[in-house]
Order: C-alpha cells, then structure tokens, then sequence
C-alpha cells in the first residue's frame, strides 16, 4: 500500500498539490473569513500540518540521498544559494515553506484585522497582496492597521 501511494508522491505532484490546494484556503480568508470551515481549516493547525507532512516527506528524501547538509550551505553566500535552488528537493523544500508561512500570516491578518474591526475592503489588498508577495503584504496590513488601532507598535 505505501509503496504504492509512494509512486504517486513525486516531487512534481507534492509541488502541485500544494500549490494548487492552497488556493481554496486563500480564498476562504478573503471570502469566508468567519465561516466556521475557514476556522477549522485554515486559521488552526490542520493546513500547517499538511504543508509539514510533506515538507518531512521532502526532507527524509533529501537525507536518504544523502544531501541533507548541502542545505546549510546556503548561509555561506549568494551564490550557494543559487546552487541549492537548482536541485528540485531543496526548492521543494523551500517552497513549501514559503507556503506555509505566507498562510499562517495571511490568516494572521484575517484575524487580526477582525478584532480591529478593519473593513474587508482594506484587509483583501493585504491577503492578496501577503499571498503573491509575503512581506509586502504583510507591511501593507500593518499599515492600514495603524489607522485603526489608533497606535504603532512594532511588538504587538
């Protein structure tokens, strides 16, 4: 059975399912921000702990083969950096985490724009904007939110 399932875990499919199925989890927090499903599913610990299995799945690859350190070696310079994305498992590896993480702050920004009464209007800009461009979005958020919050505050 798992070898079996394993034929059909290539790094091709992993990459698509992923990118593919974090999309209905992005529109949930522009259409559906308070929906019970949307809660469940994306502002809980369910969608990180799919993205996780397969980041494990990726990684227990990248040490059967024997890699595993080469991904250190992106602290030594741009270009190891370059050198680590060419191989496909790392930048599986890579994007899954930016996956990850731009969701876990895109629900981040869904919720907390609801307990600052923020209008959806402005905060579908900044989930769009944290989906397509991470940080930019991020800063575009924490920007409409020192309107509303009446305050800045970089450790909030």
């Amino acid at each position: 059975m798992i070898n079996n399932l394993e034929t059909y875990l290539t790094f091709e499919n992993i990459y698509l399912f992923a990118n593919w199925g974090v999309i209905p989890f992005w529109l949930m927090l522009i259409l559906a921000p308070n929906h019970g499903s949307t809660k469940f599913l994306v502002n809980s610990i369910v969608v990180p702990l799919l993205l996780s299995i397969a980041y494990v799945f990726v990684a227990y690859k990248v040490y059967i083969e024997g890699n595993f350190l080469e991904g250190f070696n992106l602290y030594i310079g741009l270009e190891e950096l370059y050198t680590i994305y060419s191989n496909e498992t790392f930048l599986l590896i890579f994007w899954l985490h930016f996956l990850s993480i731009s969701l876990f702050v895109g629900s981040w920004i869904s919720r907390d724009s609801q307990r600052y009464m923020i209008p959806r209007i402005l905060i579908i800009p900044s989930i769009l904007l944290t989906y397509f461009t991470g940080p930019i979005g991020l800063v575009f958020y924490w920007i409409v939110r020192i309107f509303f919050a009446k305050k800045i505050s970089f450790n909030d």
